[in-house]
């Protein structure tokens, strides 16, 4: 049993890895978005920003008039819970829009002289950068705990026979 819960642990450093390059993805969209979208200005719809700090989703909802005439409309655009509080009370927001893709609406307006978007990107790249980390740190450790038990066993049945007789367990206090 030990040694199957050794191999499924594997699992672990897939998924994290998994993780990572998810994470290097949305950073990657949004970069694409921000470098290549067309700029527009969004009307903002609703802003969200959650009052407990456990839940963090916080998002905006936009409805973006395009240079084509179209309208795009986006409903609840999740963005980091620092930034949120920042928007309410804007009516409009500086935006790029990509056509298809999976991050179509980024926010450029600046907070603290630092677009919204910028900090999406970092956090996603650190998010990776985590994941990544962990995945190599209980990649390493499962390596070693499976070579731990091809080449010396279960530890829990190495070298014991039998119960020792005089462990301090088995006394008797009288």
């Amino acid at each position: 049993m030990i040694r199957w819960i050794a191999h499924v642990a594997w699992l672990v450093p897939v998924l994290m890895a998994v993780l990572s390059l998810h994470q290097g993805k949305v950073a990657y969209d949004l970069h694409t978005t921000k470098t290549q979208g067309t700029t527009a200005t969004a009307e903002v719809q609703t802003v969200h920003a959650s009052n407990r700090t456990q839940v963090t989703y916080d998002y905006v909802s936009l409805r973006v008039p395009m240079p084509d005439g179209s309208t795009l409309t986006r409903e609840r655009l999740s963005l980091p819970h620092g930034i949120v509080p920042a928007l309410k009370g804007r009516e409009t927001l500086k935006v790029r829009v990509a056509s298809g893709g999976s991050r179509s609406i980024v926010v450029t307006e600046a907070i603290n002289s630092t677009p919204v978007v910028d900090t999406q990107i970092r956090i996603a790249g650190i998010n990776g950068l985590m994941s990544f980390g962990a995945a190599l740190l209980f990649g390493i450790v499962i390596w070693f705990w499976n070579r731990s038990l091809r080449r010396d066993g279960d530890p829990a049945e190495r070298g014991l026979t039998e119960a020792d007789p005089n462990h301090p367990a088995r006394q008797v206090v009288r």
